[in-house]
C-alpha cells in the first residue's frame, strides 16, 4: 500500500541544477574552495562540520560525499559514526564540540538567534579569524545542502568524478 503523503525519491523528475546554472555553481564552488584553502580551519574539523550540517538538513548527497572525503583524508570510521551523537560521544575535542554546536545553531537558527553562552564557548576555542571562517564554512555547506535537497541529487552520483570511489565505502 503506498503512502500518498510520502515524498517521491525519484531524482530523475528533478532538474540538474549544475547543467541549468553552471555559472552560479562555479561561483559557489569558488566560494567553497576559498574557505577550504584559507588555512584557518583544520581539514578534519571542516569534514565534521560538513557532515553534521548535511545530517541536520537531510542532504543524502552531501552526507555521502563528505563521509567519503573524511575517510579518504584519514578520519576514523567510529568518529564518523559518532557525529550524529557528538554530545554523548567521548571522541571529540572541546574545539570540535564547539564547532559542531555552532554548526547546529547556524543550520537550525532558533527564533532567539545564537545564545551568548554558545558564542562565549566558541570564543574560548577559536580565534576571531577562525570563527569567521568557520561561520562561512557553515554557510557554504548549508547552501550546497539546500541545492542538493531541492533537486534530490543521487548520493554517489559523482563519486568517480570527485575521486570518492577510492574511499571504498560501497
Amino acid at each position: 500500500m503506498s503512502n500518498r503523503n510520502a515524498p517521491s525519491h525519484n531524482a530523475s523528475l528533478r532538474l540538474n541544477f549544475m547543467q541549468q546554472s553552471p555559472e552560479l555553481v562555479g561561483k559557489l564552488q569558488d566560494f567553497s574552495i576559498s574557505i577550504g584553502s584559507s588555512g584557518h580551519i583544520d581539514q578534519g574539523l571542516s569534514h565534521l562540520v560538513d557532515i553534521r550540517a548535511s545530517q541536520l538538513n537531510g542532504c543524502a548527497f552531501c552526507l555521502d560525499m563528505h563521509v567519503k572525503e573524511a575517510k579518504l583524508h584519514g578520519e576514523r570510521e567510529l568518529r564518523l559514526y559518532h557525529v550524529a551523537i557528538w554530545r554523548e560521544s567521548p571522541l571529540f575535542t572541546p574545539k570540535e564540540r564547539a564547532a559542531l554546536a555552532w554548526t547546529e545553531a547556524l543550520t537550525q537558527i532558533a527564533p532567539t538567534g545564537v545564545s551568548d553562552e554558545l558564542y562565549a564557548e566558541l570564543r574560548e576555542q577559536f580565534s576571531e579569524k577562525e570563527l569567521s571562517t568557520l561561520t562561512f564554512r557553515v554557510m557554504g555547506i548549508n547552501a550546497w545542502n539546500r541545492l542538493n535537497v531541492a533537486f534530490r541529487t543521487t548520493p554517489g552520483a559523482h563519486d568517480k568524478a570527485f575521486g570518492l570511489d577510492k574511499a571504498e565505502l560501497v
